[in-house]
């Protein structure tokens, strides 16, 4: 054995040592806010990771969320079983963008965070820590959503597979006062090929299985009990939203009818009529029509 090596794995064992000596994960003042982001970041030492809170939330409600309603029951319902203590499951929000996927798990947190909802939101690329979240969290009593945004996984991504074991894949029971809610523009959170589909197996009896790696994207998603789809808004929709956010900045009815061709066109040239459209136009509209949206400068 060199010289160089051995003094490798010296340094590596001083290091390991180090780390044992490092203070756990601190503890955030759970009493500071209602919601939080996991920090990571490698120091000489290691890593260090801590929870961070959030001091300005979205003072979105439920009502504010509309042309949703059959997803907002779902997702309303299974909170409220959460943070009674009743079964409930981890929720995976699919579909269009600016649909409301992530507004309606904000609005989730404002509704019943007197009711000792709390939330943590987690990047894709700090997955991986997700067992030591749940270890810090676990003896709380508040109840927890992990809550991971816009995700999707490309081929080969550590986060993917810690993901897949904590939500059903580890030999310890996940803890009770903790649920994962995922949006993703992908139901099975990882891009799929045609070449995928010409691995599927054909029986005898007409049957298609298939293959072994359309296979392992769909176990993910899988893993999630509850499956929430959002699809793209209808004109009308689209307008009665502009019209909900035009009225909360104070614009009259006649004003909100006269803003309706700036409104389609506003859409037009974005590509979508989603709730993120109407809210950015209400608030560019307003913006530029402070008098009749009732704004002082």
């Amino acid at each position: 054995m060199s010289d160089l090596t051995l003094l490798i794995q010296r340094a590596e064992s001083m290091l390991a040592r180090l780390e044992t000596l490092l203070p756990a994960v601190a503890e955030p003042d759970w009493n500071s806010a209602i919601a939080f982001r996991w920090r990571r970041r490698a120091t000489g030492l290691g890593v260090q990771s801590w929870l961070q809170p959030v001091r300005q939330l979205s003072p979105l409600g439920l009502d504010d969320l509309k042309h949703i309603d059959d997803q907002k029951e779902q997702i309303e319902r299974n909170t409220r079983q959460f943070v009674r203590g009743l079964p409930a499951n981890n929720v995976l929000l699919t579909g269009s963008r600016g649909t409301g996927k992530s507004s309606l798990i904000k609005a989730c947190l404002n509704a019943f965070s007197a009711r000792g909802l709390r939330l943590i939101e987690v990047d894709k690329d700090d997955l991986v820590d997700l067992p030591d979240i749940v270890e810090l969290v676990s003896g709380r009593k508040e109840r927890f959503i992990v809550f991971c945004d816009d995700l999707s996984f490309e081929e080969g991504e550590a986060g993917y597979k810690a993901l897949k074991v904590a939500l059903d894949g580890s030999v310890s029971a996940q803890s009770e006062n903790v649920l994962i809610y995922a949006t993703s523009n992908r139901r099975h959170l990882m891009p799929e090929t045609m070449a995928e589909n010409l691995d599927a197996k054909h029986q005898e009896d007409g049957e298609i299985h298939p293959g072994e790696r359309v296979e392992e994207k769909i176990s993910l998603s899988e893993r999630f009990g509850l499956w929430v789809s959002f699809y793209p808004f209808r004109q009308d929709d689209y307008l009665a939203i502009v019209a909900h956010w035009l009225g909360s900045f104070g614009c009259a009815p006649a004003d909100v009818e006269r803003a309706r061709g700036d409104a389609l066109r506003f859409a037009l040239e974005r590509g979508s009529r989603s709730g993120r459209v109407a809210w950015q136009f209400a608030r560019d509209w307003a913006g530029r029509h402070p008098r009749r949206a009732r704004l002082r400068p």
